[in-house]
């Protein structure tokens, strides 16, 4: 890469605008993936493949070629580590990718003539070349022991004593196996040099059905690590199927959630809350920029919102990628360069609840000039501003049983019954909602969705927060962790879902063969 990248620098084409930066990125990724269904593999996957990213910027640093969409020129790379197809491969994107340059480099310089204001932040920041060469990062999965743990789990509703006397009810039943490694390799013409990579596991769990009234229902979770061996154990992951199976006929026959509209307390559980604030919180405060000729600062929710409170007083956020580990556990969005050659950085987002920071790549936004080390790039894709490991802190955190004694103390002091989420779905909607009852006791309800969850929420209605931390390991197409602690809302509003309820299946499920 180094070699091709040297000999294009020296290209020079008569009456052609020379680039002024170039990149070439390799990825070279392999991944493994298994699927059980009803007790069987039912698919098994190895896969390898490189492809390389080229990068073409004609202009200079204050004003280029380049879109808020990202750049570059895919190719396939070979991956029998023959230099001579992988120089070619190189080559033709290069050019590719330099003729779109320069197409792109006239239409923006037109657009912006369109526009009255000027651009106030350059294009792309300038950063000190980076070398650093990391050991070659490979798959480690005992594929011969998951494959069994996977198609054992499929198969409990049918063959374990505690889920056979309901195993009719069951219309699916899933568990999977998925590992990815990565090995990066990045060359600019700036003079960085980096190869590093990563490695993420996933042991997956899936079972559903309806309910008697035909309300789909559904149990999904799993084991999710940076390294094979911190993986769930047998006994584990056995253990969390059954549970989940559990939960599923408990669900089916708990009561459909009140049909009267409920604003009040709920507590959410440091998994809810994890995933209220990677939907809520994370994104907006990845500062993309916006498009040509627009005022704002990024295209989030909080565009407008440096240097005002986001969150209450009590809470503050750090994203420090280079946080290796907390409380034993192996972080996933944890990195030392980021895809973009820049060192990472801790940042400080939120301090005692006002908006401090966002999180920068190269691409700068209003206010903030240079990269703090959060360009990030998905396989084959171009980098973008993204989190690293996020973590929530709070001033004055309670205990669990401290967090719980507050919310029987507004149950009481409302005199009504009040909520408490444990686990979400897609779109934030409750999985496992409890009804809390003053007393202490809870009932399990479903068919509810959460009203005006939103970001006035966070900032507004989080009265208390526990010091007890979940780690929220993410192996999506970037990896990305999320540690957060249980927090007491005391305003949102649960209803009963406005769902049309499908028919149970007309004809009864085979008969289990008794093994």
């Amino acid at each position: 890469m180094r070699t091709e990248l040297d000999r294009e620098k020296t290209l020079l084409l008569p009456g052609m605008q020379k680039p002024y930066f170039v990149e070439y990125r390799l990825d070279d990724l392999t991944s493994y993936e298994a699927v059980a269904n009803y007790g069987a593999l039912t698919r098994e996957e190895d896969n390898h493949q490189r492809i390389v990213r080229v990068t073409v910027r004609i202009g200079d640093y204050a004003a280029d070629s380049s879109s808020s969409r990202g750049d570059g020129t895919l190719e396939l790379a070979p991956t029998d580590d023959n230099p001579e197809a992988l120089r070619y491969a190189l080559w033709i994107a290069t050019d590719t990718a330099y003729k779109n340059a320069l197409r792109a480099y006239s239409a923006k310089q037109a657009a912006l003539k369109q526009f009255q204001s000027s651009q106030n932040q350059p294009d792309f920041a300038q950063v000190k070349p980076v070398v650093q060469i990391l050991p070659l990062v490979t798959l480690d999965l005992d594929r011969s022991e998951w494959k069994r743990r996977i198609v054992e789990a499929s198969g409990l509703f049918a063959s374990d004593p505690q889920a056979r006397s309901f195993a009719e009810h069951v219309q699916y039943s899933t568990a999977s196996v998925r590992a990815i490694a990565l090995n990066r390799y990045l060359v600019n013409t700036e003079g960085t040099t980096v190869r590093q990579g990563y490695t993420g596991y996933d042991g997956s769990i899936s079972v559903g059905g309806q309910a008697a009234d035909g309300m789909r229902l559904s149990r999904d979770n799993g084991t999710v690590a940076a390294t094979a061996k911190e993986l769930e154990s047998a006994s584990a992951f056995r253990k969390r199927t059954i549970e989940d199976l559990k939960s599923f006929e408990e669900l089916r026959n708990a009561p459909v959630v009140s049909a009267d509209d409920y604003h009040g307390p709920v507590l959410f559980s440091g998994d809810a809350s994890a995933d209220v604030l990677n939907r809520l919180f994370v994104p907006n405060v990845e500062a993309d920029r916006p498009d040509m000729g627009t005022t704002a600062r990024t295209t989030g929710a909080y565009s407008s919102s440096f240097k005002s409170r986001v969150l209450p007083e009590m809470l503050s956020v750090t994203d420090d990628p280079l946080q290796t580990k907390f409380d034993g556990k192996t972080l996933l969005g944890a990195y030392t360069i980021d895809d973009e050659g820049v060192p990472a950085q801790s940042v400080d987002i939120v301090v005692n609840g006002k908006l401090e920071n966002f999180l920068i790549g190269r691409e700068p936004v209003k206010d903030f000039s240079t990269s703090n080390g959060h360009g990030r790039a998905a396989p084959a894709q171009p980098p973008h501003s993204r989190a690293g490991v996020v973590l929530v802190k709070a001033s004055h955190p309670l205990s669990a049983s401290e967090l719980n004694k507050r919310l029987l103390t507004m149950a009481k002091e409302q005199g009504r019954d009040v909520y408490a989420v444990e686990t979400l779905g897609g779109e934030l909607l409750p999985r496992l909602l409890y009804l809390v009852h003053p007393d202490g006791t809870r009932q399990l309800v479903r068919g509810a969705v959460f009203d005006e969850l939103d970001n006035r929420s966070l900032r507004s209605d989080i009265v208390a927060v526990g010091n007890d931390f979940y780690v929220s390991n993410s192996l999506g197409t970037v990896p990305q962790t999320t540690i957060a602690p249980s927090m007491l809302f005391d305003d949102i509003g649960v209803k009963r879902a406005t769902l049309e309820q499908q028919k149970l299946p007309y004809y009864a499920p085979p008969a289990l063969s008794g093994k």
